[in-house]
């Protein structure tokens, strides 16, 4: 751990974190496993976080142990990246993508409008589905879909600056924020109260979307998040890195999407 941070500041950090991603306290210490007098105690800065304890909040609150205990690390809390323009640059791959925010929004309320409420889809498979689609669709046509960028974390690959985006789409009014338990658990669901634009979406973006979600839109969080881990994406990433698009092409079966023809073969 960091030496030169406090308690306080340690604290501070996981209230942000906690705040960005709409969870209470009491829910907060439910899925780390403390009672909730205990991390009140954490966030104000006068109970030691131990290495299990910090674990378990980087799992939830989904961010990388390294870059959390970083003298410079920020909570993102706004929005602060343009929606795409329309120009493409198609001539070359890029692995580093433009974030496309208009196009993320939509994708995930077409996803959440073919999931048709199923009891299962929770953030963790909601984010799941999010990653298949973009790996998916970038193996397949060598374009990013929503640009989105993943870093390898412990439960699987985690989609980066989602919260500020989803608090965006909650005020405006376009998704709900449930508090919910399944198996006993806490989770957090979100309800489409709008439908998304299919304009914005093209009929090959949305085969990709439609096929993740019959494929994987069932499995519960821990059987998704267990597949995502033997994806090559994933395995090929060290830990708190981002995942590269450009490793989609080295997928095998199951995993891959594309028919890849034999490099021996005669054209």
């Amino acid at each position: 751990m960091n030496l030169n941070l406090t308690q306080k500041q340690l604290g501070q950090r996981i209230t942000e974190l906690r705040k960005v991603k709409g969870l209470s306290q009491e829910d907060l210490a439910k899925l780390i496993e403390i009672s909730r007098p205990s991390l009140a105690q954490m966030e104000l800065g006068n109970r030691y976080i131990d290495v299990l304890e910090l674990v378990r909040l980087s799992q939830v609150l989904g961010f990388s142990v390294d870059e959390f205990l970083s003298e410079d690390y920020k909570v993102e809390s706004e929005v602060w990246l343009v929606e795409e323009q329309g120009e493409k640059i198609p001539e070359k791959r890029v692995s580093v993508p433009e974030f496309k925010v208009g196009k993320l929004k939509n994708v995930l309320l077409y996803m959440l409008e073919a999931c048709a409420g199923k009891p299962n889809i929770g953030e963790t498979v909601l984010y799941k589905l999010l990653y298949f689609c973009d790996f998916n669709y970038y193996e397949l046509y060598e374009e990013h879909l929503t640009g989105a960028r993943y870093k390898k974390l412990p439960y699987g690959p985690v989609p980066q600056k989602m919260d500020p985006i989803i608090n965006q789409m909650i005020e405006e009014k376009q998704l709900q924020r449930i508090k919910t338990e399944y198996y006993g658990l806490p989770q957090t669901r979100y309800l489409p109260l709008v439908k998304a634009d299919l304009t914005c979406l093209s009929a090959a973006e949305k085969t990709v979307i439609d096929h993740v979600v019959q494929q994987m839109s069932d499995w519960t969080a821990t059987l998704i998040s267990d597949y995502s881990h033997k994806d090559m994406p994933w395995l090929a990433t060290k830990e708190g890195d981002f995942i590269s698009y450009n490793l989609a092409f080295y997928r095998e079966l199951p995993y891959a999407v594309r028919v890849y023809e034999d490099e021996n073969d005669e054209a």
